[in-house]
């Protein structure tokens, strides 16, 4: 069976704002109105990040939208802390990245695959002002010669 992979929501800013130094797919711990809303469509990383609380790793400011037909007195609540599910060696390494060199856990994506809800989590480190530049400067350079490229 292949593997089936859908992204359901991207946080694009990130990687301008953020240098990735690794990755880890992480499960979601979610209620099953989350899973609805985020199958439809309505979750947003923007704002999220994740911390380590009580030696467990939590993805705080996560919007998901409540889901429509539900009432509003079963529907979650959209920012909710939600935990991580990773293997202890994963929280361990994370954790001691986190607090010793003063990294911070980015969600890049949540998608997804074989029908359970991941996340993409990243070891990020803040990019400064001129990174920034630097990385927009190149990118419009590439686009300039790609539109060169073209029209020869």
């Amino acid at each position: 069976m292949a593997n089936y992979y859908r992204v359901l929501a991207e946080n694009r800013q990130a990687r301008f704002n953020y240098e990735i130094l690794e990755t880890h797919e992480a499960g979601i711990e979610l209620l099953g109105t989350e899973v609805k809303s985020i199958k439809a469509g309505k979750a947003n990383l923007r704002d999220a990040y994740g911390i380590v609380r009580k030696g467990e790793i939590m993805l705080l400011n996560m919007y998901i939208s409540p889901h429509h037909t539900t009432s509003v007195y079963f529907n979650h609540e959209p920012t909710r802390t939600r935990r991580l599910l990773l293997h202890k060696d994963e929280i361990r390494k994370l954790i001691a990245a986190v607090q010793q060199k003063g990294l911070t856990l980015v969600p890049l994506k949540v998608y997804q695959k074989e029908g359970w809800i991941k996340a993409t989590l990243a070891l990020v480190r803040q990019k400064k002002l001129h990174d920034k530049r630097e990385d927009m400067k190149k990118r419009d350079d590439k686009r300039e010669v790609e539109r060169v490229m073209k029209n020869r």
